[in-house]
């Protein structure tokens, strides 16, 4: 992901990494600044820019100019037989989508609503995170410092079991997935707007039932938990102190907070790290390129962290990021990653970025992530409020490693297979992640991703619960509501 916001109107320049059949993005970073072409904004009057068609105009356009994938582009496509923006650019992207090459990474949103989740986190909800078996059952992930769900006392292992608009009408989460699906349970919820408020039957993680009144609300994510997001760990089973760090989402206020937990992993001289990063959907890639750097204590200034490659048309926006060492940096031995099918983007960068460096020392730990090595630049169309997001680039790691789109389980040399463990809190040496997390830096044996015997710890699959057209917070932070 690299993130360029440009100094002329109607053009950013953004390297995207995000997943879970969104795209992330952001603003801000180092990179390469791109002129505006004909995919800028338009320059006539807001009323017949901001038609249907005159939108749909100038993505094709856009398209056609800036897509890593051109030869996957319809000839032509008539827009009069869409009636939405939305709907002509997934038919745009049809093919490449069908090639595994563009899953729904190019897409259309908010300038306002992107730019106010980036710089600060700022996104209206209850402020969990939920995760469904796809077949009856909805549970609390995670919930967020700062929402109202974590205030009314629901967190990780709740399950929601019923949802209404009064205690009146309240109805089974299994009733209305057998009904609708996942999709009426995000109907249930209601919008993701200031107020809306819903009647909740929850069971607690200590298995005790309530009924919670709870409204959607104006809220700041915090990127590091403050309860569980940076802390050190001591192993159990004898493998002394680990520097543990989740990072929930790629965004401005990250950089301090990390800063800071590497500066105490410095400081008490921690050499082995847990990255958890099991559901973060990606961000901004100057906060990846931090996290790189924080890891790359051993790391030169001539060391390639990644490439970024555009269409031969466009290669005079090529890039090479290389390591910048900070004073927080530490030099690890060796690395875990936590990561699941949400884990992309961003995430999925930093974790590339490392592979050449710390080889075997280097591990996988839960199951495979989602796979996005592509990235966009996003155009704005000011008068619309419009911002389009287009695969343009590819990246890799120092030794050419990309084309990641089936996950990075096949790209690491270790990896344990290991469930995400809703019973216990995140950060706790309880929690199953976790534990194989510790056992894979302590170099203990444990079960590769895909080996035998990964169907049965990975048993009960969960996915995130995200929305067909998730907000940018939805895209960036998966099953958030």
């Amino acid at each position: 992901m690299r993130f360029v916001r440009s100094s002329v109107s109607g053009m950013v320049l953004a390297a995207l990494l995000a997943g879970c059949g969104g795209g992330g993005g952001g603003s801000g970073s180092s990179g390469t600044v791109v002129q505006p072409g004909t995919g800028t904004s338009s320059p006539t009057p807001a009323a017949s820019a901001c038609t249907l068609r005159a939108r749909q105009d100038w993505i094709l356009a856009t398209m056609r100019e800036w897509y890593l994938f051109p030869e996957t582009l319809p000839a032509s496509l008539d827009p009069a037989g869409y009636t939405s923006a939305d709907a002509y650019l997934d038919a745009l992207t049809a093919t490449a989508r069908a090639q595994g090459r563009d899953r729904y990474f190019t897409y259309l949103t908010s300038i306002a609503e992107e730019n106010a989740y980036y710089s600060s986190g700022s996104s209206a909800g209850f402020g969990f995170r939920l995760t469904s078996d796809g077949m009856r059952t909805i549970t609390v992930a995670e919930s967020f410092e700062g929402g109202n769900a974590l205030q009314a006392g629901i967190d990780r292992g709740a399950q929601i079991l019923a949802i209404g608009t009064t205690s009146n009408d309240l109805r089974d989460v299994s009733d209305i997935m057998a009904a609708q699906g996942s999709a009426g349970v995000q109907a249930a919820l209601g919008p993701d707007t200031s107020g809306t408020t819903r009647v909740l039957r929850v069971r607690d993680a200590n298995g005790s039932i309530r009924t919670v009144t709870l409204a959607k609300s104006d809220f700041t994510l915090t990127p590091v938990s403050s309860r569980y997001g940076a802390q050190v760990l001591t192993d159990p089973n004898g493998g002394g102190r680990v520097g543990y760090v989740n990072l929930r989402t790629f965004i401005t206020t990250a950089d301090p907070a990390l800063r800071s937990a590497f500066a105490t992993f410095k400081a008490q001289g921690i050499d082995k790290v847990i990255v958890d990063l099991r559901y973060n959907g990606g961000g901004l890639v100057a906060v990846a390129e931090l996290f790189g750097d924080l890891l790359g204590g051993a790391r030169a200034p001539t060391d390639v962290f990644d490439y970024t490659s555009f269409r031969p048309e466009k290669s005079a926006n090529d890039a090479v990021r290389l390591f910048a060492p900070k004073p927080e940096s530490i030099t690890p031995t060796r690395i875990a990653f936590i990561g699941t099918r949400a884990t992309a983007s961003a995430s999925e960068l930093v974790i590339n970025g490392m592979i050449p460096y710390f080889r075997a020392n280097l591990g996988l730990v839960g199951t495979n992530t989602y796979g996005k090595p592509v990235g966009q630049v996003a155009i704005d169309k000011s008068a619309c409020d419009d911002r389009l997001r287009v695969i343009a680039f590819a990246t890799q790691n120092a030794n050419r490693q990309g084309s990641y789109f089936s996950g990075l389980a096949s790209n690491v040399e270790a990896s344990c297979a290991a469930a995400d463990d809703l019973s216990q809190p995140l950060g706790d040496v309880r929690e199953a992640s976790v534990k194989a997390a510790l056992d894979f830096v302590a170099g203990r044996s444990c079960t590769p991703i895909g080996g035998t015997g990964f169907a049965r710890l990975a048993a009960a699959p969960r996915e995130l619960l995200t929305p067909e057209r998730p907000s940018t917070a939805q895209r960036e932070v998966p099953g958030l509501f």
